[in-house]
């Protein structure tokens, strides 16, 4: 393995292109490459890329601008994903020493490609249309022992007047129950203990194979995979968000009390100038479904402002929007053009000063919605899955549920019978990343709590206390 050929790949965007990342990992891996932790050291430098936003993909141009050096040095740059896969071989004008460009659809023929870069090919390209050889390959390297990315369908057919992942992604295309079954067996069999399913509309699930099963049947069935503690999903649509999925979320506390829904506006009509196929009204429907199930379930969204023809009038009823639904958190960016897109030819009609106002003002309005929120959950019982330790403060590192990060204080160590010293348990072994344990709250931020290692409560004690009136939690 020492004379192996290196690789190094980094990653932006979404956790599709972070699975992604695992997928050509564990590609490369199986042919003979090895990962280092720094791109000097590699022989093949990968860049991983988003273009759901301008900002992103000129990120990632801005990126390669930076070590055209290496290149004298004998590496190889890559670039995968969709800035691949939208741009094309323009890429290669941008980044002249960029010698490889390769679409999300053709991660399978990666030693191919690769293979023929090593024979001396100077620009080698593999952008061909999605398929459902896209899913998975057959190797797949899992960075994270305790968490998996299980992708279920890829692709959008809903075709937003804004988002170029239809011309990025292909169309929607669902794998069979039985597939995604298997994998997450096998996931589970290999210690893992928390799922995410993925999909660019993961809700729009629909089963290729003669068993017919919708997303929320397929949300069931992976909840009962022996082994798995916790299961989420994301990204939802609201147009196929359905009372189905609740019902299921409700029976099932393996499956995380927490739904991701962008609504993109508050308002109706910029919502119909999106082309999202749904009202605020019907939004709100959404919402209150949620609101009903038998538990409480966090919801977090994504919002976009200064979209063209967003009136002062749109805008307020977007900010009327998160007063009333309570968001748990909410991703929230400026309006960018896109190729390819509807808007595109609309024009960006809104001053990039005033995008900025509107932002920081909904941005703010959302933190002050979510650190009032939080300020209920002291002294509150919570389960988290260990993920770290920050020795700088002395704390570990964990999430809840919710997928809230909780920050919380410990001896390092697990209840030993019910010794006690001061009032407070004495424990024993070093606790260990991917464990769960019990954390009580004792301090609430905007984004995360601060909280401290305590006993698992008894059989029948609520581990999150009761209900919060009024609030989504």
């Amino acid at each position: 393995m020492n004379n192996a050929k290196k690789f190094w790949i980094e990653t932006f965007g979404c956790q599709m292109n972070v699975h992604d990342s695992e997928k050509v990992s564990g590609t490369l891996m199986a042919h003979g490459y090895a990962p280092v932790a720094t791109m000097e050291e590699a022989d093949l430098i990968l860049f991983n890329t988003c273009s759901i936003r301008d900002k992103a993909a000129q990120k990632v141009f801005g990126r390669l601008s930076q070590f055209k050096a290496l290149q004298e040095q004998g590496k190889k740059f890559g670039v995968l994903g969709c800035v691949a896969q939208q741009e094309g071989e323009a890429i290669f004008k941008r980044a002249p020493h960029v010698s490889l460009v390769v679409g999300s659809a053709s991660y399978t023929r990666l030693p191919d490609l690769i293979a023929q870069l090593d024979a001396g090919e100077k620009r080698v390209t593999g952008l061909g249309e999605a398929s459902d050889e896209a899913f998975e390959t057959d190797f797949t390297r899992r960075d994270n022992p305790h968490r998996a990315y299980l992708t279920i369908i890829e692709g959008c057919d809903k075709h937003c007047a804004y988002c170029v992942v239809p011309f990025t992604r292909g169309k929607e295309r669902s794998r069979t129950s039985a597939s995604v079954l298997e994998e997450a067996r096998r996931i589970a069999e290999s210690g893992c203990t928390e799922i995410q399913l993925l999909g660019q509309n993961v809700n729009s699930y629909r089963d290729p194979s003669p068993a017919g099963w919708s997303f929320a049947e397929l949300l069931a069935r992976v909840a009962e995979v022996p082994g798995l503690r916790r299961v989420r999903y994301t990204t939802s649509h609201p147009r196929d968000f359905h009372p189905e999925i609740v019902q299921v979320m409700g029976e099932n506390p393996v499956l995380c009390d927490h739904v991701h829904l962008p609504v993109q506006s508050g308002s109706t009509d910029v919502l119909r100038m999106m082309r999202r196929d749904y009202t605020r009204e019907k939004y709100l429907e959404r919402i209150a479904t949620i609101r009903a199930c038998p538990r409480p379930l966090a919801v977090t969204t994504d919002l976009i402002v200064g979209f063209p023809g967003e009136s002062d009038a749109d805008f307020e009823r977007t900010i009327d929007l998160i007063n009333e639904v309570h968001y748990t958190g909410a991703f929230s960016f400026k309006y960018s053009p896109r190729p390819n897109t509807e808007s595109l030819t609309w024009g960006d009609s809104i001053p990039e000063e005033v995008k900025a106002q509107r932002l920081a003002i909904l941005q703010q309005r959302q933190q002050d919605i979510q650190w009032h929120d939080n300020q209920r959950y002291i002294g509150r019982t919570l389960e988290v899955m260990i993920e770290g330790y920050n020795p700088r403060h002395e704390q570990w590192v964990a999430r809840c549920s919710t997928n809230r990060i909780v920050n919380f204080t410990s001896s390092g160590l697990r209840l030993a019978g019910s010794t006690q010293r001061n009032g407070l348990p004495v424990f024993s072994q070093p606790m260990q990343v991917g464990e769960y344990v019990h954390v009580r709250i004792t301090k609430a931020g905007g984004n995360s709590f601060v909280g401290e290692h305590v006993a698992a409560p008894g059989p029948g004690t609520p581990l999150a206390g009761p209900a919060l009136p009024g609030v989504i939690v």
